[in-house]
């Protein structure tokens, strides 16, 4: 709010009540098969880091640039990264509650539900949803500049959470990766969605 306006911090809020929302949905049917999120679902802190850390870096570089060209494309990367974040919390809590058929996204092996790296059908379609949703709500208050900018920043969120699938299922909890937490991959899974708008706006804008 301090540093990018009320009308950013709004976003951010919006994303918190939209992803507590979803990890709601079928929740106690989630916690007996294991998969629910800890804490009944409630954030902390290194959930805020791992989702909001690109955003903020966007924020920061945003108002400290003299390059005018910049702050419009930074603003839309940071709406595209939070908006990742939102789109993994749809395809994951979606998936768990109503996915019939999971595959592992490396090799399309089935694997069970809450599976790191698992996919669905009911999940990549809420994927697709979540990643509308903070795009079409930052064109309303001026962080995306046109409606070509809300189609960029969606495809943005929405391939990268595939991304963040594909390093769940290859590098988290593997040997020697044991550094790449849930929070970190979230951390990463936010800069793709925020470097494809980037390199998005490059192409279509």
């Amino acid at each position: 709010m301090s540093i990018f306006g009320w009308k950013a911090w709004t976003l951010c809020v919006l994303y918190l009540g939209l992803g507590s929302m979803v990890t709601k949905i079928q929740f106690e049917k989630k916690e007996t098969l294991g998969i629910a999120e800890g804490r009944g679902g409630r954030r902390g802190s290194e959930n805020v880091w791992g989702s909001a850390l690109t955003g903020l870096f966007c924020c920061i570089y945003a108002t400290i640039t003299s390059n005018p060209t910049l702050p419009p494309l930074l603003s839309l990367a940071y709406v595209s990264s939070i908006a990742t974040k939102l789109s993994d919390t749809f395809a994951s809590e979606i998936g768990k509650a109503y996915g019939k058929t999971t595959f592992l996204i490396t090799t399309f092996q089935k694997v069970p539900a809450g599976t790191e790296g698992a996919i669905s059908l009911e999940g990549t379609m809420a994927a697709l949803v979540g990643a509308a949703m903070l795009p079409w709500y930052g064109w309303y208050i001026g962080l995306v500049p046109t409606i070509r900018g809300v189609g960029v920043a969606t495809m943005s969120a929405f391939l990268a959470t595939f991304a963040e699938s594909w390093i769940g299922a290859e590098i988290q909890g593997r040997k020697g990766w044991e550094w790449m937490t849930n929070e970190v991959v979230n951390f990463w899974n936010t800069v793709i969605g925020a470097g494809l708008s980037i390199l998005g706006s490059k192409l279509f804008l």
